[in-house]
């Protein structure tokens, strides 16, 4: 049988301590029997590793901070359109989807294809709407507020009780025991991520996440449940095992099917010693361990090709229980060379 040969540019090559997911994305796309793919890569950083993993990435190029807005991104991708034919581009950043949404059309006129949910979608999930998400559609979420201050912050903290979880706008959450730390942490993450950043209750136990794909008719294509066996000081899994948990399974199945959700999820939840459960955050993309996922059966980045490709997918009905995902770190040697004439010329 011949591959399907297709252009797919992929953003999140930054695969550090705290890794973007297009590494694993690429990996899946690249293990794919039916799909033959040139893979574009497309970095914010000149260091992003990525961008040097020659065997996953045959070209990468520069691409305009978020913050640079929507137009200017724009004419940068149809730049790149014009000398490499993008059939599709798959973004992995929460901060760079708004973007990618509203450019949905203009680039599916240019023949580029995304597979994304739509802004009521994403603006629906965000942190600081939780509450009402969980209230909407019958899910349990902690008690958080939105903040926009230091002192807006110590006001809410009166009614709270320590410790509590300070969490940025896109990315990073911290555990606090006081108010001297959440004021620290505070102003880490509005210098990064900007604001309001989220105070929210702290529930106690196990840490579950779920991988899941939705098909935008309310169709569950792919979902994969794992518990983190190893956490970084910045809250990301380093380790987790595959587990056999229906409750999770079911909650994935009925926030895909009640929102209609298209594309790639990430449910992160807490399981207390009670056996409730918690929804945290929904991030509104894969996720950084999908490998995990292709590798106990379920290859999402693949699935997720074809739907963008307008093919129909039969929902993955099964995936292995008890496989872990280790992650690790590497050095590679990079001539100055390639960094210089990337700095240089914005391609490499």
């Amino acid at each position: 049988m011949s591959r399907q040969k297709v252009t797919i540019a992929v953003t999140g090559l930054n695969n550090i301590d705290s890794p973007g997911p297009g590494i694993p994305v690429i990996r899946g796309i690249r293990e794919s029997k039916e799909l033959d793919a040139r893979i574009i890569g497309l970095a914010y950083e000149h260091l992003e590793p990525g961008i040097y993993m020659r065997d996953l990435v045959d070209k990468t190029y520069m691409i305009p901070y978020p913050a640079e807005g929507k137009d200017v991104l724009f004419s940068r991708l149809l730049e790149i359109h014009e000398k490499e034919k993008l059939d599709m581009i798959i973004p992995n950043f929460d901060a760079e989807l708004f973007s990618f949404i509203k450019l949905e059309t203009r680039l599916a006129d240019k023949g580029i294809r995304t597979y994304l949910p739509t802004l009521k979608q994403f603006e629906e999930r965000d942190k600081s709407n939780l509450p009402l998400f969980g209230e909407k559609y019958g899910v349990t979420v902690p008690r958080g507020t939105e903040v926009f201050s230091i002192q807006d912050m110590h006001n809410t903290l009166k009614s709270m009780n320590y410790p509590v979880m300070v969490k940025g706008k896109y990315y990073d959450a911290y555990q606090a025991h006081s108010f001297e730390q959440a004021a620290n942490y505070f102003e880490k993450l509005s210098s990064n991520w900007g604001l309001p950043v989220i105070i929210q209750e702290y529930i106690r136990g196990t840490e579950v996440n779920i991988v899941a794909l939705g098909d935008g008719a309310g169709n569950l294509i792919a979902c994969v449940p794992m518990r983190k066996q190893y956490i970084t000081d910045k809250g990301k899994a380093w380790g987790g095992i595959t587990i056999d948990d229906p409750a999770l399974h079911q909650l994935a199945e009925r926030i895909i099917t009640r929102t209609k959700w298209k594309g790639g999820m990430e449910l992160e939840l807490i399981r207390t010693s009670g056996n409730e459960l918690y929804l945290l955050e929904i991030n509104p993309r894969i996720p950084a361990w999908v490998y995990l996922a292709i590798g106990a059966g379920q290859n999402i980045p693949e699935a997720l090709v074809k739907l963008t490709m307008g093919q129909k997918v039969t929902p993955f009905t099964r995936y292995d229980v008890g496989k872990m995902f280790i992650r690790y770190s590497y050095d590679m040697i990079v001539d100055l060379d390639l960094f210089s004439h990337l700095t240089t010329t914005g391609e490499l």
